[in-house]
C-alpha cells in the first residue's frame, strides 16, 4: 500500500483561531481524505507551537502560567477541529515530552557537529513574529511581516551556520523544481533570501525562559524555529524508542503552510534536515491569505470572521465548500458576506440540492422509487452525458493529484451542471406522458448514477453531504460508494430504492438578512480584542 504523509503548520495559540487557520486545516483534511479514498495509507498531522516569549506575555496578562494557558488553548483547538469534522491522525504539542526530549537531542547533535556556535546577537526583534530583522529588512522602521514596532535587543545566543548549507540548498532547488509551490513563492525565496546570501540563524534566547532548555547551557532556551519546525519528525517518533512511523512515513509528501511562514519552511527547515542527513519533504505548498475588502483581517477594524460564525449557522459543509472553492491556488482571496451567501444559494441550493431533489422525486413518481437497470444508450443524450462525466472525472483527478482543489471542485461542478442540463434535454415528464418507458427508465438510471458519482467525488470536501446523498439515493452498499467504481456506467443499482420524499440538502438563504448577520458577527470581534 502506498503511503501519504501530510502536515499543516503547528499553529501559534496566542489567540482565537480565525477562518485563515481553519482554511489550512480544512485543505489538508480534504487532501488526506481524498488520498484515503484512493487507497493510500495516510497520516495527517496538525498541532500547536506552544513556546516563546509571546505565549509567556499572554499568559501573564491572564494571570495564568504558560502551561495552564497552552493547555486551555490546546483543548480549544482540538474541540474546533472535532466540531469541523477534521480527521487528523495526530495532534502534536511542542510542550509534550515526545517533542521536547528529541529537540534537546537534535540541538546537542548540531553542537557536536559544529553546525551551532555561541555568539552575541544585536538586532531588531519583533515579539509577535518572534523574529529578528536587520535594519535593511525593516519597512519604514517596522516589522516587514506584520508591520508592528520592533525592539532593538542584544543578548548572548547560539547561532546555526546557515551559510554552510546555502550552495546545497540552491542545488536542491534546481534539481527539484516542484519542491516549493507555487513557483512564484519559490522565486521569492531564491531572489530575496537565498541568492543574496543567508545570514546565520539565531536559535536560542536568554531573555525569557518559556521553552526547551539547552542541555549543556540551560540559561539558553531553544528559539522558536528550531523547536517548532522539528515537530514534523518528532511526531513520527524520530530519535525515539519507537520510530516505526518515522521509518514508514518520512519524508512528508505534502506540507501545507501560509505564505507568511514559507521563508522558514522553505529555507530553515530543509537546511535543518540536511544537517540531520534526512530526506527533504517532497513538496511544500504555500497558500495565500484570506483578505477583506478593506485589507487584512484585524480586530481593530472589526472585520475578523471566526469559523464558528459560519459553521454554527450554515453547517460545516457549506463553510468548507466556500473556502475550498473560493481560494485560488497559491493566491490571496477576498472574503465577503455577499460572496458566501451567493455560493450557498446558487451552487449548493440551486445546482446540487435541486438536482438531488428533482431526481429523487422523479424516480418515486415514475418508477415507484426503484432505480431502473442500466440498458446502454437509450436516449440520444445518454452517451454524451456519460462521455462528458468521465472526461470531467479525469480533470478532477489531475487537479486533486496536484492539490489544486479549487479547480477540482470547479470540474466536479461541471458534472452537476451537465446533469441538470440532461434533465432539460430528456424532459422526463414528456417521456412519461408519451409512455416511453424504456427511455424514461434510462433517464432515471443516468440521473441516479451521476448523483452516485457526484457523491463519491464530493466526499473529500463535504463528507456529511456525500453520506446524506448516498442515504437519500438508497445506496447503502459500501461497494457502490467506492472510488474504484467511479468509471463504471453499467453498475447494477436495480432494486435500490430511493428515499420516499427527498430532504433538501441546503435551505435557500435570504441574502439581505444573512449578509447583515455575518457583518454583525464580524463587528463583534472589535469588542473581543
Amino acid at each position: 500500500m502506498e503511503k501519504f504523509y501530510i502536515t499543516t503548520p503547528i499553529y501559534y495559540p496566542s489567540g482565537r483561531f480565525h477562518i485563515g487557520t481553519a482554511y489550512t486545516t480544512i485543505l489538508a483534511d480534504t487532501i488526506a481524505r481524498y488520498k484515503k479514498q484512493r487507497g493510500y495509507e495516510t497520516r495527517f498531522l496538525t498541532g500547536l507551537d506552544e513556546h516563546g516569549q509571546k505565549i509567556g506575555e499572554v499568559a501573564a496578562k491572564l494571570e495564568k502560567s504558560p502551561q495552564e494557558y497552552v493547555d486551555g488553548m490546546a483543548e480549544q483547538a482540538k474541540a474546533l477541529w472535532k466540531k469541523l469534522g477534521i480527521e487528523n491522525d495526530d495532534f502534536i504539542r511542542t510542550t509534550e515530552e515526545r517533542h521536547t526530549k528529541v529537540v534537546e537531542k537534535i540541538f546537542d547533535y548540531f553542537m557536536e557537529k559544529g553546525d551551532i556556535y555561541k555568539g552575541e546577537y544585536e538586532g531588531n526583534y519583533c515579539v509577535p513574529c518572534e523574529t529578528y530583522f536587520t535594519n535593511t529588512q525593516l519597512v519604514d522602521g517596522k516589522c516587514p511581516d506584520c508591520g508592528r514596532e520592533v525592539k532593538l535587543m542584544r543578548e548572548e545566543a547560539y547561532f546555526f551556520n546557515m551559510k554552510k548549507y546555502t550552495d546545497r540548498l540552491l542545488k536542491y532547488y534546481e534539481e527539484n523544481p516542484n519542491f516549493i509551490q507555487p513557483e512564484s513563492r519559490k522565486n521569492e525565496l531564491l531572489n530575496n533570501f537565498i541568492k543574496p546570501g543567508l545570514e546565520d540563524l539565531c536559535v536560542t534566547r536568554t531573555t525569557f525562559d518559556w521553552g526547551i532548555k539547552v542541555l549543556k547551557d540551560p540559561k539558553h532556551v531553544v528559539y522558536v524555529w528550531l523547536d517548532a519546525l522539528t515537530n514534523y519528525i518528532t511526531a513520527l517518533g524520530y530519535m525515539s524508542e519507537d520510530d516505526s512511523n518515522f521509518k514508514k512515513f518520512w519524508p512528508a509528501d505534502l506540507q501545507i503552510v501560509g505564505k507568511d511562514i514559507i521563508r522558514f519552511h522553505g529555507i530553515y527547515w530543509p537546511i535543518f534536515l540536511m544537517a540531520l542527513d534526512l530526506p527533504l519533504p517532497k513538496e511544500i505548498y504555500s497558500h495565500g491569505f484570506i483578505m477583506m475588502k478593506d485589507g487584512k483581517m484585524s480586530k481593530s477594524k472589526g472585520n475578523v470572521i471566526y469559523p464558528e460564525t459560519l459553521m454554527d449557522r450554515y453547517g460545516n459543509d457549506a463553510f468548507k465548500y466556500f473556502l475550498l472553492r473560493e481560494f485560488p491556488y497559491g493566491q490571496d482571496t477576498v472574503f465577503s458576506p455577499e460572496g458566501f451567501v451567493e455560493r450557498f444559494n446558487y451552487d449548493l441550493c440551486n445546482d446540487l440540492g435541486n438536482l438531488l431533489n428533482r431526481s429523487i422525486a422523479m424516480v418515486n413518481k415514475y418508477n415507484g422509487g426503484i432505480i431502473p437497470e442500466y440498458k446502454g444508450h437509450v436516449t440520444e443524450f445518454d452517451k454524451d452525458l456519460e462521455e462528458f462525466t468521465l472526461e470531467q472525472i479525469d480533470k478532477y483527478e489531475k487537479n486533486m493529484d496536484k492539490y489544486v482543489v479549487n479547480n477540482a471542485l470547479t470540474e466536479l461542478w461541471q458534472i452537476i451542471t451537465r446533469t441538470n442540463k440532461y434533465i432539460d434535454e430528456t424532459a422526463p415528464w414528456v417521456l412519461a406522458k408519451e409512455e416511453k418507458k424504456e427511455e424514461l427508465d434510462s433517464v432515471m438510471y443516468h440521473l441516479a448514477e451521476n448523483l452516485r458519482k457526484i457523491a463519491i467525488l464530493i466526499y473529500p470536501f463535504m463528507k456529511e453531504t456525500s453520506l446524506n446523498m448516498f442515504n437519500q439515493l438508497g445506496i447503502i452498499n459500501e461497494e457502490n460508494r467506492g472510488y474504484d467504481t467511479l468509471r463504471e456506467y453499467d453498475k447494477n443499482l436495480n432494486n435500490v430504492k430511493v428515499i420516499e420524499k427527498g430532504i433538501p440538502l441546503f435551505q435557500r438563504l435570504n441574502m439581505e438578512e444573512e449578509v447583515q448577520y455575518i457583518r454583525d458577527e464580524m463587528s463583534k470581534s472589535t469588542s473581543k480584542k
